[in-house]
């Protein structure tokens, strides 16, 4: 299948207004007999299903949650981008879409992302209507702060629950369509299959998490907005119940699946304290604004704050290494994701790193709490030579800035951040892989589109901070109601889709015969063992750093994993009750396809690119292992994998990407 990508002709900056005077529109009487299937309900699902029940369509939407709030998104913190240059320093729409593929490594769609920027500022204008709480100024407008990769500052934020209160916004509109009868909302449904019909997404097939009983329901177009697949790792800052199988299954049934191997390592985790954790907690990339990232100089001091006998605050400035100051001046500690994660690993793997494991750096808020006192007790006629009054007066700053995630750090690590440097390390955070999807948000099946984390298509091989969610929101709020109604347009005279067909029923089949094996199987392990199993194996050869020798392992390795898997699997219970290892059984099984896929397209790709070094791809130079450049060509291509049968017999597609509208040039941060 050629892949096309359907980005309208002309220049970027006219693209989707072009666009959108062009396409086939769908009239509100006709509307009314057209029914859309949403799967998840975060940020993406939750603006789409609320946006197209507010059109008029016939919306079902599906969350595996007993709530749609409590989709991943409520677990964002640090804010959301939009070009609105309410701060003067220069932002624009071009900025931003600038930005974002320079983060991506250029290896995002541009014309998605020029469309991105373009509706950013619509988003925060449709936020601030339905009342999300964002920060404001002195006197009172919006205020913004700085993410990493970035020279102005245009991130709007909600102290450290930016997620929760604009998901709440989403949840509001979709509760008031919920009233209405819009939309009809499964609470504790998950997804288990595509239904195609007539080579069209005609519907899906779930299992009610409560009872177990195994449902079809049936629909014009399907809308897949279940986030993304970082659990593949097992230890992620994931909710544990984030998993790929809706996006799976759909790939099984023809979607293409694009770049999986591009995964966001999160620079600021509270770092792995031992195997009994299930999950890892994120510290918001907002702390890296006022927070200063350093190691010990000399191993000497490294050992002696591992024993006990020094302690961090009291090693003198001379001594201490703030090494993305050193290393990237223009951006210090702001620089992105993936430049500040894979300098992290470099500093640990030279033996810097400051926790019992070794796998840990500093965060220090030293130098922000005496620059916020100092400034205070000036503008207040204090002293601003008295210590204790300065520090004091500067965490209460700190506190109004970042107070929760303070809180929550001191919960989890148990000490006192306003005291001591935070300590924090690299974690699996978010993934730039997905469904692959045209410019109307429509995967390679026609009638089912993907959009936020779910889809491939804005972030490249590393996304920017405070752009998951921009991406979802967009998509959510002001692309897909457009694109989804040029499709549907053909639509209007179909009538209702009827479930009694054979292609429901054999899905159906499939499904079940699927739950019956893991609650008759008798093998010996849990699921669970097989997962840590899994995340080993990805995180210590398919992560951060990746070799041709490494790669080649790790297929072997999760081939026999699963086959391990189908043979000795436990599940107890039965499937006809609520069964949470059930459920996980499923969501594994479908990670141990993943993975071997997250392999072989590491093993494809030659270049180090976002948050992954290629070890054997680049001459090693010391200390510059972590800053290791691409090829000089500067192409990106879509890995866009067609599966047949087994992910050994996928076959990978390359789509180059032509670069007109912008300069490329090898990416730098010095």
């Amino acid at each position: 299948m050629a892949l096309d990508s359907k980005i309208p002709k002309g220049p970027i900056k006219d693209k989707w207004t072009d666009y959108k005077n062009h396409i086939d529109l769908v009239n509100p009487a006709n509307k009314r007999n057209i029914d859309v299937i949403v799967v998840g309900t975060g940020l993406a699902g939750g603006s789409a299903a609320a946006t197209l029940a507010e059109l008029g369509y016939n919306v079902k939407a599906f969350c595996f949650q007993d709530s749609p709030r409590r989709a991943h998104s409520i677990a964002a913190q640090g804010g959301i981008n939009a070009a609105k240059n309410y701060q003067g320093d220069g932002d624009s729409t071009y900025r931003l879409f600038y930005d974002t593929v320079k983060g991506g490594d250029y290896r995002s769609r541009e014309a998605n992302v020029y469309r991105l920027a373009e509706v950013s500022a619509n988003i925060i204008d449709q936020c601030v209507a339905q009342g999300v709480p964002f920060a404001r100024e002195y006197g009172g407008l919006l205020d913004n702060r700085s993410f990493g990769g970035v020279l102005v500052s245009r991130t709007f934020y909600a102290a450290g629950q930016t997620g929760q209160q604009l998901l709440l916004g989403a949840y509001s509109a979709m509760n008031r369509q919920i009233g209405r009868g819009k939309i009809k909302m499964y609470n504790r449904h998950e997804m288990l299959d595509v239904v195609k019909v007539d080579g069209k997404a005609r519907g899906i097939i779930t299992r009610n998490l409560i009872t177990g009983e195994i449902e079809r329901h049936s629909a014009h177009a399907v809308v897949l907005g279940t986030g993304g697949y970082g659990n593949v790792f097992f230890l992620s800052t994931n909710a544990m119940g984030s998993n790929v199988t809706a996006a799976w299954k759909a790939h099984k049934r023809g979607a293409y699946f694009a770049n999986p191997c591009y995964t966001q390592i999160h620079p600021t985790c509270i770092p792995v304290s031992g195997d009994h954790q299930s999950k890892l907690t994120l510290m918001s990339e907002s702390l890296r604004n006022d927070g200063r990232i350093w190691v010990p100089k000399h191993k000497k001091d490294v050992e002696a704050i591992k024993a006990g006998t020094l302690k961090p605050k009291d090693l003198k400035e001379e001594d201490r290494d703030y090494y993305l100051e050193r290393r990237y001046p223009a951006f210090g500690n702001l620089v992105p994701r993936d430049v500040a994660s894979r300098a992290a690993k470099e500093r640990c793997d030279a033996g810097f790193g400051v926790n019992a494991t070794g796998e840990a750096v500093f965060l220090d808020f030293a130098s922000a709490i005496e620059r916020y006192g100092k400034e205070t007790a000036h503008v207040k006629g204090l002293n601003e030579n008295d210590a204790a009054l300065v520090k004091k007066l500067g965490q209460e700053v700190i506190k109004n800035k970042y107070g929760n995630l303070f809180q929550m750090y001191e919960k989890i690590v148990d000490q006192d951040p306003y005291n001591t440097p935070m300590m924090i390390y690299p974690a699996v955070h978010y993934t730039m892989g997905g469904i692959w999807v045209d410019y109307n948000l429509m995967t390679t099946v026609p009638g089912l589109y993907c959009i936020g984390e779910a889809n491939f298509s804005d972030h490249g091989a590393n996304r920017l901070g405070a752009s998951a969610l921009m991406q979802g929101l967009a998509d959510g709020y002001f692309v897909l109601p457009y694109t989804i109604g040029d499709y549907l347009s053909n639509d209007i005279r179909t009538g209702k889709i009827s479930t009694d067909s054979k292609e429901f029923e054999e899905a159906e089949k499939e499904v079940r015969e699927k739950l019956n094996f893991f609650v008759s199987n008798k093998g010996k392990h849990s699921v669970d063992y097989f997962h840590k199993k899994l995340g080993k194996i990805m995180w210590n050869k398919v992560g951060m750093a990746r070799n041709v020798k490494g790669l080649t392992e790790a297929i072997s390795e999760i081939k026999a994993l699963r086959e391990e898997f189908w043979k000795e699997v436990k599940v107890p219970g039965t499937n006809e009750e609520y069964n949470e290892e059930l459920a996980k059984a499923g969501r594994v099984a479908d990670f141990l396809e993943l993975g071997e896929l997250f392999a072989k397209d590491a093993l494809n790709r030659e270049e180090s690119c976002g948050g992954h070094f290629r070890e054997d791809a680049v001459e090693l130079d010391g200390e510059q292992k972590g800053e290791a450049k691409r090829d000089d060509e500067n192409f990106a291509y879509v890995a866009a994998w067609e599966y047949k049968g087994e992910p050994s017999d996928a076959v990978l597609h390359k789509e180059e990407l032509e670069f007109k509208d912008i300069e490329l040039k090898q990416r730098s941060y010095k």
